[in-house]
């Protein structure tokens, strides 16, 4: 099946624009640490061509020896993908809770292959960011580019965890995304709420908010675009972030604390040089 057949078949039922947040909403996600819209969150058009580009990625990356789920950072490799990263649509859905002035922190493709997919064990995204930004108030935007449900290894986000202090983590046997799990039975995992999304939908999560997903052991291709950001009032500190290679752009708005920043249409050369072109050997 080619990449134009695959990207048509996940666009044929495109689901109504989101164009914004409204108060409600913004107050359940300062509250709860998540945020489930309704809508899709780009026009359709834009949603199909990001289906398209990341079927093509995805041939390169996993004919590099690369797993599907550890496509991390594409756009330090494609400058392309800031097309997606900060379009307008994607930071008018931020706005409301970030303020005007926003960062592009991040960026990662975790697809999860039908029989195959790894689990991702209980995390907070911020415990592999320590020290890199202050305060920490990282929104995590997670798009389904396919159906994701329980069947296929859904996200499941633990409410209110944001607003506890870091966790503790022991090390996994076991194979997974990660190396690392929230010890068992520090916090409560009856109250996860699994974020079940249609393609073209996505959910929101807070740096800090407890989360993880099952093994995909089903049929069907989970995968997901995660879209990381952080107000530009929050101060990222490069020297911390792999050895100060990784790299922030301002994406709407203006540098409030003087983070240090790179230039969206060029690639990642720091990052390139320390890693390759492969699959990181860190992930």
């Amino acid at each position: 099946m080619s990449v134009g057949t695959i990207a048509s078949m996940i666009c044929t039922t495109p689901l109504p624009h989101t164009p914004t947040l409204d108060r409600g909403q913004v107050e359940f996600y300062r509250r709860e640490g998540y945020l489930l819209p309704e809508g899709a969150i780009l026009p359709a058009d834009d949603f199909c061509d990001l289906c398209s580009t990341f079927e093509v990625l995805q041939a390169e990356w996993i004919a590099m020896g690369g797993r599907p789920e550890a496509m991390n950072v594409p756009h330090f490799y494609h400058p392309k993908m800031m097309r997606w990263l900060m379009h307008p649509a994607i930071l008018d859905l931020l706005e409301p809770i970030i303020g005007p002035d926003i960062l592009l922190y991040s960026s990662h493709f975790i697809c999860k292959p039908a029989g195959d997919g790894q689990r991702i064990p209980w995390h907070e995204d911020a415990a592999y960011w320590r020290k890199q930004w202050n305060p920490m108030d990282v929104v995590t935007v997670w798009l389904a580019l396919d159906d994701s449900d329980a069947d296929n290894g859904c996200m499941n986000v633990v409410p209110r965890t944001h607003l506890s202090s870091d966790s503790d983590y022991s090390e996994l046997s076991e194979r997974a995304v990660f190396t690392l799990e929230i010890k068992t039975g520090t916090f409560d995992t009856s109250k996860a709420v699994p974020c079940i999304r249609r393609a073209g939908q996505a959910s929101l999560h807070h740096g800090k908010t407890i989360h993880g997903s099952a093994p995909n052991t089903s049929s069907r291709r989970r995968c997901g675009f995660t879209m990381r950001y952080a107000s530009a009032a929050c101060r990222y500190f490069q020297e911390h972030g792999e050895n100060g290679t990784f790299q922030v752009y301002q994406a709407r708005g203006c540098n409030l604390a003087g983070s240090p920043l790179a230039d969206p249409t060029k690639i990642n050369k720091l990052w390139i040089d320390r890693f390759g072109y492969g699959p990181p050997k860190i992930y």
